[in-house]
């Protein structure tokens, strides 16, 4: 069996294992250790599997990860994301619409701090949505306003998804954060316009919120002033240059535990328990991590992407129908599989190939996160939609299914944007590094 047949038959067991509903890391892990014992001998996969996991465990790019999810952790217990909402929420009265719009601006101000798009989503599903149900907003909307809001948290940096694409393609983490900055707002941007369009075709599900002075609104601004700090030292300290991302993230985390017992709203117990779920989260993460390396070098050793960078070049396909074969890949995949075993199985694979090409890594990498975003509300199994419908029970997915259909049109009309001007995701990291 040649070394290339070899590497695609273990794709194909691995995603059989992954439909099996098998864990994640367990699927990579044991298709690279297999394939590295077929490939070269028990010991080299050992010392493979050995190395890798040591090397993964005391990564110092890493230690971002569970630095950034204490961070986001901490902000849900000292109510941040309340406050954003109530800001936003008093700036857009009087709009139609415009709750669903704060919802979004709030889930996009929030993830800039917390980093994940689950976390997001669950956050605001428990403050956002009471608010529109109070409202008289229609179930389905609303719903489907805080999932695509949530996806927000991958793309705004920071992002632990863009760590995770940087470790893999060895790209500059400050890079893909000031990258992801301008197709993050434009996303956003987006996803309000696809609001306020649902909202005007149907002004029955959408009521009009009653307007708020204008003394209210300059007020509300001065509500989520923690969050301006975190953001600022945070975000601004990595653009600035002032210190690494690394050093941002234990600033941050550091800066959000000072702020939470300040304010008296983060007790003992809360700080407990969000380091309890920042050590679990952080332990998943890092198997998957782990599975994901052992199966890259063995892909890598089997010289699978170069064949397919060949088989591309041989066919004369075109740069842009090569990117539109992958984008519908990650369409397909993102149905079925959750975003981080996206990005960990793909991008050691295709990344060769889209260099091959002539692409920039830093714009792949924020094309891969926009299409890890579709996969977290695309039906049947978009994570987002599966979290706000465990917590209101009483939306059947079927609702969620039907009103988060024009929101995946946001995703999609944002690739087309970036494929026609590269320079929107390019042009800050080359004026900033």
């Amino acid at each position: 069996m040649s070394a290339p047949f070899l590497g695609l038959s273990a794709m194909a067991v691995m995603f059989a294992l992954l439909f099996l509903r098998q864990p994640v890391w367990l699927g990579l892990a044991l298709c690279g250790i297999a394939g590295n014992v077929l490939l070269s001998n028990v010991n080299v996969a050992a010392l493979v599997a050995g190395t890798t996991t040591f090397d993964t465990m005391s990564s110092y790019n890493l230690s971002i990860v569970p630095l950034f999810i204490l961070m986001g952790e901490v902000a849900t217990n000292s109510r941040l994301s309340a406050e954003l909402f109530r800001a936003a929420r008093v700036i857009l009265s009087g709009l139609r619409g415009g709750l669903a719009v704060a919802t979004i601006a709030a889930s996009g101000a929030f993830g800039a701090i917390c980093g994940s798009s689950v976390a997001t989503a669950a956050t605001m599903t428990r403050i956002a949505l009471p608010e529109m149900r109070k409202a008289g907003y229609e179930d389905g909307f609303s719903s489907a306003t805080v999932a695509s809001g949530g996806t927000l948290g991958i793309l705004i940096p920071p992002s632990i998804i863009l760590v995770i694409y940087g470790a893999i393609a060895e790209a500059s983490v400050p890079k893909l954060f000031a990258a992801s900055m301008v197709p993050g707002l434009l996303l956003l941007a987006l996803y309000a316009v696809v609001a306020l369009l649902v909202a005007a075709r149907a002004p029955g599900k959408v009521p009009r919120d009653p307007p708020a002075s204008l003394g209210e609104r300059l007020r509300s601004l001065r509500e989520p002033w923690q969050f301006v700090v975190l953001f600022v030292v945070t975000i601004g300290g990595i653009y600035a240059g002032i210190f690494s991302p690394n050093e941002a993230a234990s600033i941050g985390a550091f800066g959000a535990i000072v702020l939470g017992m300040l304010s008296r709203r983060l007790t003992i117990p809360a700080l407990l328990q969000a380091v309890q779920v920042t050590v679990i989260t952080s332990c998943v993460l890092f198997m998957i991590i782990i599975g994901a390396s052992i199966f890259a070098h063995f892909i890598v050793q089997t010289r699978l992407p170069d064949l397919l960078l060949g088989l591309a070049q041989g066919a004369g396909l075109a740069p842009w129908m090569v990117m539109l074969l992958i984008i519908l890949v990650y369409l397909v995949m993102g149905c079925f599989l959750e975003g981080i075993g996206m990005v960990l199985i793909t991008v050691p694979v295709f990344l060769p190939i889209v260099a091959g090409y002539g692409y920039d890594p830093l714009w792949f990498g924020v094309v891969v996160v926009i299409m890890v975003e579709v996969g977290l509300i695309t039906p049947p199994v978009g994570m987002n939609l599966f979290i706000i419908q465990a917590q209101v029970r009483d939306v059947p997915i079927s609702r969620l299914y039907a009103g988060i259909v024009p929101f995946l049109a946001a995703p999609l009309v944002l690739v087309l944007v970036l494929f026609a001007w590269p320079e929107l995701v390019l042009w800050l990291p080359e004026l900033l590094y």
